[in-house]
């Protein structure tokens, strides 16, 4: 490992363009082609590492190293989280937030190949594609630190940590603790199947944990001194299954039981099932955690055990902003779309053999090329993100660039395998030009800013930003 931040170290140097008169993207756009092999290998590292929210330790301080390296001051472990930092580099307004995600998918692990092949058995994967997603954020914030330098642009470029993104922990309690106060705008980015400004809404998402507490006791010889906290669990499930019927047609109710009890000869005293609640307003969020809360407590009544609730974080639907999301495609159409080989084409042809198989009809592209026009209305994506936490603060928006196969459903194991491979590493890059591009813009044009601020608060309006998460209580320390 230590061999591989040496070289590291060594890739990422400055480069700053002969011609002092070019403009500041050129500037930044030159400096990642000519440290292209270095953001290949800073996601390598952290797609290697493969680390779980929270728990996200050598590829937090990896990203941090990188960007000491080259100058930014690094504030670490905010908002109670050892693996969360903030990176800063100039001073004074505009203050621009990059956020980076490096958080992986636990079951997930996969060979960076074409079939279906664990690397770690029952091990992690970046699932999601977030070791590119935090390597392009760090190169696009390291490249606009140069051309900010070469071109004196004023103002502020801030990297945000933000671990736990698939719990969407990270960006909600950096939110909570008021990271984000004194910034202009936040552009983000997520590896996907195609290329696209993120114009869109999402899904809010609450994350709660109900834990039974009932009486231990044995199954066969004294099962009437026993209350199970199992039987609590299940006729939880059960009721919320059928509550589904009464809920509007966006809602999603997803769980897992993270215990249910140690043997099946003793009745079970502790049981905990684990929920996400989503709808496509926060309103609504809070709506189905109320009804949801009944049925935990109607199903401690009739086991006769105790219940206790505890909601882990709370998410809020993106708030989509039209002037950011024009000069993000703006800048897009300006670096163009990543450019696939034959080779790189037959790989995803390959991933795609069981999805065809599995759907019972072809799928016609193997790996997106071209961008997506900017939509006339914000897109509803099912998915939730804590960068709507962010959104709801200031002015958002980002892209999806093209890095694993067309089709390859959400957290799956073509996700892994292509990220690992040349294809994630050209979707990164483009990424990261995007991104520097669409911030030196920022800083360099005041107008820019205000019109993203006009449009969030227009479409914010007299919306307050409520949290259910109690006011004193911290990120916590592990999710499992």
């Amino acid at each position: 490992m230590l061999a591989l931040a040496v070289r590291l170290a060594c890739l990422l140097v400055p480069v700053l363009p002969s011609d002092t008169s070019g403009a500041a993207k050129t500037t930044a756009l030159s400096w990642v082609d000519q440290n292209e092999e270095a953001l290949r290998r800073l996601n390598h590292f952290v797609w290697t590492e493969a680390e779980l929210g929270l728990a996200e330790h050598r590829s937090s301080e990896e990203l941090q190293r990188v960007l000491g390296a080259h100058g930014f001051r690094v504030e670490k472990g905010v908002s109670h989280m050892p693996t969360a930092f903030v990176a800063s580099y100039g001073s004074g307004e505009p203050i621009i937030a990059l956020l980076a995600e490096y958080d992986a998918l636990p079951g997930m692990s996969q060979k960076a190949e074409p079939h279906r092949a664990e690397r770690v058995a029952g091990g992690n994967g970046h699932a999601c594609g977030h070791s590119a997603l935090g390597a392009a954020s760090v190169g696009a914030a390291v490249a606009t630190r140069y051309a900010m330098e070469a071109h004196k642009l004023p103002g502020t470029v801030r990297l945000y940590g933000t671990p736990a993104e698939e719990t969407g922990i990270g960006k909600t309690y950096m939110v909570k603790e008021g990271l984000f106060a004194d910034c202009d705008a936040a552009l983000h980015w997520h590896p996907g199947d195609r290329n696209s400004v993120a114009f869109s809404l999402s899904k809010a998402v609450i994350s709660v944990k109900y834990t039974f507490e009932g009486r231990a006791a044995h199954a066969s010889l004294s099962p009437h001194d026993g209350r199970s906290a199992l039987d609590a669990v299940e006729l939880m499930n059960v009721a919320a299954n059928m509550l589904r019927e009464h809920l509007k047609e966006d809602a999603r109710i997803h769980y897992v039981i993270t215990d249910g009890g140690g043997q099946p000869n003793v009745v079970p005293r502790v049981a905990q099932v684990w929920y996400y609640l989503r709808a496509n307003t926060h309103e609504d969020a809070e709506y189905l955690f109320r009804r949801m809360d009944k049925v935990a407590r109607g199903a401690a009544l009739m086991t006769e055990t105790k219940v206790k609730i505890h909601l882990e974080s709370d998410t809020h639907e993106l708030l989509p902003n039209r002037p950011l999301s024009e000069l993000v495609h703006r800048n897009f159409l300006l670096v163009g779309p990543p450019r696939f080989s034959d080779e790189e084409q037959a790989f995803a042809r390959t991933t795609q053999e069981p999805l065809v198989a599995a759907r019972g009809s072809p799928i016609k592209i193997a790996l997106s090329s071209n961008i997506e026009a900017l939509p006339d209305k914000p897109r509803l994506i099912r998915a939730s993100t804590d960068v709507g936490d962010v959104s709801w603060m200031i002015p958002t928006s980002g892209l999806r660039a093209a890095c694993y196969t067309r089709g390859a459903p959400g957290h799956s194991w073509q996700i892994v395998a292509c990220t690992g491979t040349t294809i994630g590493a050209k979707g990164l890059l483009v990424a990261a030009k995007v991104l520097a591009a669409s911030t030196i813009d920022l800083l360099s044009n005041p107008a820019l800013v205000a019109a993203g601020k006009q449009d969030f608060k227009k479409r914010r309006g007299d919306k307050p930003y409520r949290t259910l998460i109690p006011k004193e209580q911290n990120a916590p320390t592990k999710i499992r």
